[in-house]
Formats: C-alpha cells, structure tokens, sequence
C-alpha cells in the first residue's frame, strides 16, 4: 500500500517512540545496528514511521515499541524521513492491537492523563534534524527527544564519546552511546521550551559555526559525562 492511501484510511495519529534494526546494517562487532524510530499513524494492519534511516520497499523488519511491543513487517512505501510498515500479525494479534489503539485514542482526548515526564523532555513535531560536525560536514539525524540541557539523538554515524558537533543549532559534545543512538549534551542551557523546538531543528548559522570550531579546539572536556536517560 502507499503511504498516501493509507493517510486516507482510518488509523489513530500517535505518536510513540521505538526501535527498529533494518537488513544488512550492521554494527563494528557485525551485529544489526538498531536506530530510533518515532510512530505517527498506526492501524491494526499497517503503521507509518519517522526513522533517521529509511530502508527499501520490501524490506523485512523488526521494531519495537514501548506502547505495542515488538512489530515485524515489510516497507511497502517510502518517504522522506520515514517508510509504511505492513505489520504481519495473527488475527487474534491484530484484535488485540486494535483494542489497545481504541484505548490510546481515548486516552489522548482526555486532558487530564499527562506524561509526568513531558515538562523534562521535550519531544519535536518533526524528529528530523541534522548533526554537523566541527569539520563541516552535515548529517541528518534523528531527534528523540531532547531537554534544556541535551538531546539523545540517533543517526547514521555514531560520532565518538566527547566529539563536538551541533544538533541543529545548538552546539554540545558527545556524552554517552546507548542501542540506537547517543547523548549529547550542550554547551549552554537554554532557557524556554519555543527555543528549544525551534534550535534543535534549526541549522547553524555562520557564527554558530564558528563557536562550534573554537570549541572543538578546547579538548575533550566533559566527555563521558553521563546525564541524559532514555
């Protein structure tokens, strides 16, 4: 199916953070590299996904999501920064998927259940960002979520502990790896939560560059610094 056919089928808007390891993408250690993903339309038989790697029509796959638990299925269509899972579930499987987004639907219209987490973090409308490095180059990645002090950000490239770079605007360095994907905390705090949406999709500018460098040059302070949970 395409993905503009199923954005005319019923299906429950959601938006719930996972995991997925695509074919013949592997790790150094030459295990499946796992990457974050983000939900945004799921139904009991397909569900669309913002993904910092989109793979290729056919693909088979895993993912895994904390509200659903584990989806196997195949792409059946791509789009910038994200692919249609077709999910291959058991009728009793799909019954029971079917129940749990009724429920979640439910749930998001009732405005008095709140994340206890969400004044901490802070998840962007668009996950889809891009990581540059004190070289210049540029590489698109993967917000998943972020707070006043630094993201966790997944990606192609898994820079080293203490590396600087930039996510979007806001500068910082490496701080920790986890399964798909790595911390980074920033080098100034910001101060509201609309700054904070509109910098870490946001590139650099030309002074931003420039601070990005002289801070590449400073060494490798605060590399392993261990703040940010996910």
């Amino acid at each position: 199916m395409s993905v503009a056919r199923f954005l005319r089928q019923r299906a429950v808007r959601i938006q719930t953070a996972g995991s997925y390891t695509l074919p013949n993408w592997y790790d150094p250690q030459g295990k499946l590299r796992s990457f974050a993903c983000r939900t945004t339309r799921v139904s009991p038989f397909r569900a669309l996904l913002d993904v910092p790697v989109v793979g290729k029509v056919g693909d088979r796959l895993t993912s895994y999501f904390r509200e659903f638990g584990t989806f196997e299925g195949e792409i059946s269509d791509t789009v910038h920064g994200g692919f249609l899972l077709e999910l291959e579930m058991t009728r009793a499987e799909r019954a029971k998927l079917a129940e749990k987004l009724v429920w979640l639907e439910k749930k998001q219209k009732d405005p008095t259940i709140r994340d206890s987490r969400r004044e901490a973090r802070f998840v962007p409308n668009s996950p889809h960002s891009a990581l540059t490095l004190a070289d210049g180059s540029i590489v698109p990645c993967f917000v998943i979520d972020a707070s006043m002090s630094g993201a966790a950000v997944s990606a192609e490239v898994r820079p080293e502990i203490g590396t600087p770079l930039a996510v979007g605007s806001c500068i910082g360095r490496v701080v920790r790896h986890f399964s798909n994907g790595f911390a980074v905390r920033f080098v100034d705090q910001i101060q509201a939560a609309s700054e904070l949406e509109r910098r870490v999709i946001t590139p650099p500018t030309r002074p931003t560059r420039q601070k990005l460098v002289a801070h590449a040059d400073d060494g490798q302070a605060g590399a392993g610094e261990d703040f940010f949970m996910v």
